[in-house]
């Protein structure tokens, strides 16, 4: 029985999901479609097996597939990576920094990490609201009023601060991280050092991102980004890590099992593997280029038409729309462009005076968009799509009483569905879309 004799409402979502990516420009940047082989693994009866444990050493029995599966998959990681242990079984990024964390530090030790509203993540020491902020001690620096990172400040801050393990990576930071300069910093308290680079981790084995393996003790990265895998995470323990301490990747497995976790999930170890093996082709390095070629492009184009970007451009696969100048904020912009048939999310920028719910940017990547096969020439197209929506919606402005602005956003959602505009765009999305279909 398939999916549509036995849940017709739930294989009618499915399709209409599937529908909505085909017409739609995804241009959110911590997503991605993943292959069709990535897909049929992820769906396969892998889902069905239990696997507590480690490969030979499981807490049930009928695992010798699996085991060959899950070796398979930290082999190819190991040699894609160049290090000497991984661990495949996080469910996601937030339990893979969580298990970092829980096999390093002991509760009430020093979290440092980039501020969410400089472009940081949650789980690097957000305080009171995150477990790695509520466990431990946090201490969080943030970017300059361009949006760049001072090192000599972060420096100095770690320095007085001296925290225990620094968890650097970003979610809206669209410049490279100088890892060694990182490690010096963190060699100069004693630190441990956590490079969390799910956004590039694709950027990284397509040679157009800097790597951490030299100079981190541990790098973490969700396999959904830019590797274009299943929703998973992969922990690397460094030579530099076992060198600081020989049991850094015992203590990291057994944090992920069974610190934080039960069984893996065997069908996600398997499409993991199904990416790796992608990734290691002289193909997916020439696709990492384009992402990269295709966001410089899209920065380009709205900046000719006058929008202003965080940093003042990317090196990478996002670019963070700083819509202070347009005095709009980032959730009606959302809304414009997903009106418009161009999917992205709003976002805090640097310094924001905005409050989170109501931020004044909107975040956007180019990964999917080249997926599909698209290249510069569309991202010119794409750009002047995403002027002209700012341009028709610059007239709104929150209300300064906190009362009334939830009212007013439903207000203003509603009123840009039937915008004229807006949906003249989207029907020109669709032709472009049509152009390149998803595989």
């Amino acid at each position: 029985m398939n999916v549509r004799q036995a849940d017709a409402k739930i294989a009618s979502l499915i399709a209409s999901e599937a529908k909505r990516q085909e017409e739609v420009l995804e241009m959110i940047p911590s997503e991605n479609y993943a292959s069709a082989a990535v897909r049929e693994a992820l769906g396969s009866v892998l889902t069905n097996k239990y696997s507590e444990g480690y490969a030979s050493h499981r807490y049930y029995q009928g695992n010798r597939y699996i085991d060959e599966i899950e070796v398979l998959a930290r082999e190819r990681v190991k040699k894609l990576f160049g290090v000497p242990h991984a661990n495949v079984q996080s469910y996601s990024g937030s339990p893979a920094n969580s298990a970092v964390y829980f096999a390093l530090l002991s509760p009430g030790d020093k979290i440092m990490g980039l501020k969410l509203s400089g472009g940081g993540h949650l789980t690097h020491g957000h305080p009171e609201v995150t477990f790695s902020g509520k466990y431990y001690q946090s201490a969080q620096f943030d970017v300059e009023p361009d949006g760049r990172i001072d090192m000599d400040k972060v420096a100095a801050l770690v320095k007085k601060e001296r925290p225990n393990i620094l968890s650097i990576g970003t979610t809206a930071y669209p410049r490279f991280l100088d890892w060694k300069k990182w490690r010096h910093i963190a060699d100069s308290v004693g630190a441990y050092f956590l490079a969390d680079v799910s956004h590039v981790a694709g950027l990284i084995v397509g040679g157009v991102y800097p790597t951490p393996v030299p100079y981190a003790d541990v790098v973490m990265f969700t396999t959904h980004k830019t590797l274009r895998g299943p929703r998973g995470a992969i922990l690397l323990v460094t030579e530099r890590g076992l060198k600081k301490d020989p049991d850094m990747g015992k203590k990291i497995d057994r944090a992920v099992f069974p610190g934080l976790s039960g069984g893996p999930h065997d069908n996600v170890t398997a499409a993991i593997a199904v990416c790796l093996k992608e990734a290691a082709t002289l193909k997916f390095r020439t696709y990492a280029k384009q992402i990269v070629k295709n966001a410089k492009a899209l920065a380009q184009v709205l900046q000719d038409q006058g929008l202003t970007l965080t940093t003042g451009g990317t090196d990478c696969h996002l670019l963070v729309i700083d819509l202070r100048p347009q005095k709009v904020i980032g959730n009606i912009v959302a809304e414009a462009l997903e009106v418009a048939g161009i999917v992205a999310n709003y976002n805090t920028v640097p310094h924001d005076v905005n409050p989170p719910m109501y931020p004044s940017g909107v975040r956007l990547g180019t990964p999917i968009v080249t997926t599909r096969g698209m290249k510069e020439k569309e991202m010119k197209r794409i750009g002047v799509w995403i002027f002209q929506v700012v341009q028709e919606v610059a007239h709104y402005r929150l209300p300064e009483a906190k009362e009334e602005r939830a009212t007013f956003v439903k207000k203003v959602k509603a009123q840009l569905w039937k915008n004229k505009k807006l949906l003249a765009i989207t029907r020109d999305v669709k032709t472009l879309c049509k152009r390149f279909p998803v595989s």
